[in-house]
């Protein structure tokens, strides 16, 4: 495991050295929990002339926060100045801005690193003639060793190791305008020295935050990457006047990452809420949804049933209607025929009864006829005595007397109406009136044979009452 994580930072510090200075703000992941303090610890001396002092750091790894030792750096290049890195709080959370090189010190976020940076610009320190001179009130260069130095008093701020920059309980500084102008510059990345040293301080456990507690054994080096020797400087414990603070400080940070948490379970916690209660809201929506659709349709399909109901009983009143329509036609039509073939028998009856009457009277008007000529042409009947002496009266004298005048003719009879009998009647035959007068037979004489008389017409035997009716010509 440590061999991996020791190639991850080796891979990483390669990284670094590749990308620009200016590209290191903001370079590491955003961190919830804020930078522990500080460490306090002595400067060790430095190697040799032409190094500069990096302080150290709080660096985050996969176990968190590690101490990263102060260590006496060989610069670059001549004339250029180390910027310190430093935490920063922004988008909820603490990101490290990466350190760099440069021809000034730029911002640093405020933080009192000190042995020169107090906070803002650098007075360890400055370069002069391609040499730098050192400010012995704050390097430890061992004594007469150094041609180069200088003494200026630097007040010291030795109350406040706050490590970040914004934040709960962070520093508030922000950068002036030449600052800001000059972190637009050109700068230079960390050298492999320095990232070495991070390399190594990665890997070693007594640098965690979590074992150490802010008093790494390890707290600077002379040389980059030396973590044993006479040149290894551990931490040392915070003056009594400022344990009380540390102390402070130290709660308030529990506090805080606390609050912190409880802010995180609550505001997780009413997400959380929010999520069921906009999915409760959701799922309801979805059943008031299905409900009213399934209302809608059961609202269509009744309002259809009805809708075909309606239809079919007006198509059913419409079919009765038009059937009594129909019926009423029929009906009226039948009626009319009924009338049309009762008044064409009546018709046809009248007709037949006109022509049975002018038969009947034709032939009525014939038998008259017949009669009034029989009548004419029949002898006078003579009396009952007149026969008696007729019989005894010769022939001769029979013959030689005159004629009988003509008998008077019958008075009419009165106009009998036919009777139309039915067809399937015959009509009942009757007989021929015999009259009773008869031509009177003369007497033969006895020696000679008298002449026969003619004998009278019968006069027609039929009757206009009983003739035949004809029967009615079927149609």
């Amino acid at each position: 495991m440590r061999t991996l994580r020791s190639i991850r930072y080796f891979l990483l510090a390669l990284v670094m050295l590749a990308i620009p200075a200016t590209a290191h703000a903001q370079f590491s992941a955003s961190i919830s929990v804020a930078p522990p303090e500080l460490v306090v610890y002595s400067q060790p001396i430095c190697p040799q002339e032409g190094y500069l002092w990096t302080p150290g750091y709080w660096a985050y790894g996969d176990e968190g926060y590690f101490w990263v030792p102060g260590t006496w750096v060989e610069p670059p290049t001549v004339g250029y100045l180390w910027t310190p890195g430093y935490w920063g709080w922004g988008n909820e959370g603490y990101a490290w801005n990466g350190g760099y090189w440069g021809t000034e010190v730029g911002f640093y976020g405020g933080v009192n690193y000190g042995f020169g940076y107090g906070g803002s610009g650098y007075e360890g320190g400055y370069w002069r003639n391609n040499q730098f001179s050192y400010n012995t009130y704050v390097n430890n260069v061992g004594g007469e060793r150094f041609r180069n130095t200088y003494n200026k008093t630097v007040v010291v701020n030795t109350t406040n190791y706050v490590s970040y920059n914004g934040g709960s309980g962070g520093i508030t500084a922000r950068p002036t305008a030449a600052e800001e102008s000059f972190a637009r510059g050109h700068h230079t990345s960390p050298t492999a020295a320095q990232s070495g040293q991070r390399e190594v301080a990665s890997k070693n456990r007594e640098m965690l935050a979590s074992v150490n507690h802010g008093r790494p054994a390890i707290a600077a080096t002379s040389k980059p990457g030396e973590f044993s020797g006479k040149g290894v400087v551990a931490a040392r414990e915070v003056p009594a006047e400022h344990r009380t603070t540390e102390n402070k400080a130290e709660e308030n940070k529990a506090a805080e990452r606390k609050t912190s948490e409880n802010k995180a379970d609550e505001n997780k916690a009413a997400e959380t809420k929010a999520t069921e209660n906009r999915a409760e809201e959701n799922k309801a929506a979805e059943r008031k949804t299905s409900e009213n659709k399934a209302e809608a349709n059961r609202t269509a399909e009744t309002k259809a049933t009805e809708n075909r109901a309606e239809e079919s009983k007006a198509a059913e009143r419409k079919t009765s209607e038009n059937k009594t329509a129909e019926n009423k036609g029929n009906a009226t039509r039948a009626a009319e025929t009924k009338t049309t073939e009762n008044r064409a028998a009546e018709n046809r009856a009248a007709e037949t009864k006109a022509t049975e009457n002018k038969a009947a009277a034709s032939r009525e008007t014939a038998s008259r006829a017949s009669e009034n000529k029989a009548a004419e042409k029949k002898p006078a009947a003579k009396p009952a005595a007149n026969t008696e002496h007729a019989r005894a009266t010769p022939a001769a004298h029979s013959a030689t007397r005159p004629a009988q005048p003509a008998a008077k003719p019958e008075p009419a009879r009165p106009e009998v109406k036919p009777v139309v009998a039915k067809p399937s009647e015959k009509p009942e035959h009757q007989a021929t009136p015999a009259h009773t007068e008869s031509a009177p037979k003369a007497a033969a004489p006895q020696h000679q044979a008298a002449p026969k008389t003619a004998a009278a017409p019968k006069p027609q035997a039929e009757h206009p009452s009983e003739a035949k009716p004809k029967k009615p010509e079927s149609r």
